[in-house]
């Protein structure tokens, strides 16, 4: 691709009218070099999915927790894209564990050092884990 032909369709979403991405392209030696692109319309309407369908999980996971069918792990869990195998890494527990602590009665009776645990994967604080839908 040519310099002149790197895409410029300015993103329509998220906070994204600003951001830009090195693309490389043929300079008119025919070496080539980085330009700054804001992308092109096919890539930004997939994007624009992708990210609706994270919106939309992420709202059907906060209503669940406000209405006392899921913990608050997993709603911070969908809001930081994590997957249940990459959260129970990062917490030294097995997905069955972490899995059961998605049920309210569970997640009531956790001891603070898990808790604290959770809270430093989602980087806050345990009072905001507890306190989410109060």
């Amino acid at each position: 691709m040519d310099v002149n032909e790197v895409p410029q369709d300015p993103k329509n979403f998220k906070g994204a009218e600003n951001l830009k991405k090195l693309m490389y392209a043929t300079d008119k030696d025919g070496k080539y070099t980085g330009v700054v692109s804001s992308g092109w319309e096919a890539e930004n309407a997939a994007t624009k999915q992708a990210w609706d369908d994270v919106d939309e999980n992420l709202a059907k996971t906060e209503a669940q927790v406000r209405a006392g069918e899921l913990s608050p792990i997993a709603y911070y869990m969908e809001k930081n894209l994590m997957e249940l195998s990459l959260l129970a890494k990062y917490v030294g527990k097995w997905q069955w564990q972490v899995k059961r602590h998605f049920k309210p009665s569970v997640f009531n009776n956790m001891d603070a050092t898990l808790l604290q645990k959770y809270a430093d994967v989602f980087n806050i604080t345990t009072e905001e884990l507890k306190s989410f839908g109060k």
